[in-house]
């Protein structure tokens, strides 16, 4: 039986080393506000007043190890900006913070960013396009691209 089509991902609850490093890293480059925190073992953050978009906890993983990139794992956790000049803004931020940006794509349905957390949590930040502009191919089936992600052009839409 399908989910129903109201369904959507509510959070995701992240384990790291450092729960200051991090609450810094998703408050001041993601641009997520502390909701709730738990003594110096958890915290939870979100944007718009949401209860929680990301949890943080070092439950199991306080001042572990950075796991290996290739086991198997979360690929990335994806922030969705409304528009092409928030995401813009997004980029500069990551960028003025000293981040580094691992990739950038055209998707066609969207334009993103990546790059890792403090923890080595991939990161994606990006924009959807409006679905009337998505790509599709002759039989209307969607035809997502992965095209170059030109991010002087993006970084150009700051105000």
């Amino acid at each position: 039986m399908p989910a129903h089509p109201e369904t959507r991902i509510g959070h995701v609850h992240l384990k790291v080393t450092d729960l200051d490093r991090s609450i810094a890293f998703y408050r001041d480059v993601i641009g997520l506000e502390v909701t709730q925190t738990y003594g110096a073992q958890a915290a939870f953050l979100s944007a718009g007043g949401y209860h929680h978009h990301i949890g943080l906890n070092t439950w199991h993983s306080k001042d572990g190890p950075r796991p290996n990139p290739r086991a198997p794992g979360l690929y990335h956790t994806a922030f969705v900006y409304p528009d092409r000049a928030a995401l813009a803004q997004a980029l500069k931020t990551a960028l003025d913070a000293g981040i580094e940006i691992e990739g950038a794509a055209d998707h066609g349905v969207s334009e993103a960013i990546y790059f890792s957390d403090p923890d080595g949590n991939g990161i994606e930040i990006y924009r959807d396009r409006a679905p009337e502009d998505w790509p599709r191919d002759a039989s209307g089936t969607l035809d997502m691209v992965n095209a170059p992600l030109d991010l002087n052009a993006l970084l150009a839409e700051v105000g």
